[in-house]
């Protein structure tokens, strides 16, 4: 009886864990973690931003001619604006990354739901969001109600880069292992809330990896785009 009551409580125990952290569940909110897996595409994701840093990687993108998505912290768009405004007229997809960047766990839906709109309020003042990655991967009951109000539709990611503990090289073997067709790739151009992130592994990261995915055949797009 007692093995069983363990095992039932483990199992238990792994369902929640996979509900709120596992990036294919949507069983406390919807959400995807790829994109059409018939099509050579990649999107690459940047989160925790805007931050004085997010220029030099515009730049990079820039000059490999490609387009990425930004999730972005309501805080860090008012604290930056005019960076966040540079973001969208460079062409790129943002979306909504909370406002104060808490993880989620044990948070009431009225503190899930403020924070989305928040971030929803700033970030509009730009363009629009029609997308939203929850801090940390963490979902929780109340996010699926709040993602419902607001008409976002939750991402998550294939892989992440752990750009920022990670070095260049490690960063970078990581994308180029895990690069197959409709692979969304997590990085950051912040830092949380951070003022002037060092991000420059993630930099040169993209720098080594981009090249390669061009000669691989893949081409880059944006998350709206890589999901059609």
């Amino acid at each position: 009886m007692l093995k069983q009551t363990l095992i039932t409580a483990a199992a238990t125990a792994g369902l929640a864990a996979y509900a709120v952290r596992g990036k294919s569940s949507s069983l406390v909110a919807p959400s995807v973690w790829h994109g059409n897996r018939k099509r050579q595409t990649i999107a690459l994701t940047f989160d925790d931003g805007p931050s004085e840093s997010t220029p030099a990687l515009l730049a990079l993108l820039a000059e490999h001619k490609v387009k990425a998505t930004f999730f972005m912290c309501g805080q860090n768009v008012r604290r930056l604006k005019e960076i966040a405004q540079e973001v969208s007229a460079a062409g790129h997809e943002i979306g909504n990354h909370t406002d104060s960047h808490p993880a989620l766990y044990f948070k009431s839906p009225e503190f899930i739901y403020r924070e989305l709109a928040l971030a929803q309020e700033s970030i509009s003042q730009i363009i629009k969001p029609g997308l939203f990655r929850a801090p940390y991967g963490v979902r929780w009951p109340g996010l699926r109600s709040a993602q419902e109000r607001l008409n976002l539709t939750g991402v998550m990611w294939t892989a992440i880069g752990n750009d920022w503990k990670w070095p260049a090289s490690r960063i970078s073997q990581l994308l180029l292992k895990k690069a197959v067709n409709g692979a969304i790739f997590c990085l950051h151009d912040g830092r949380e809330l951070r003022r002037a992130p060092d991000i420059r592994a993630t930099l040169e990261a993209v720098k080594i990896v981009l090249p390669i995915l061009k000669q691989r055949g893949f081409s880059l797009e944006t998350v709206t785009e890589i999901l059609r």
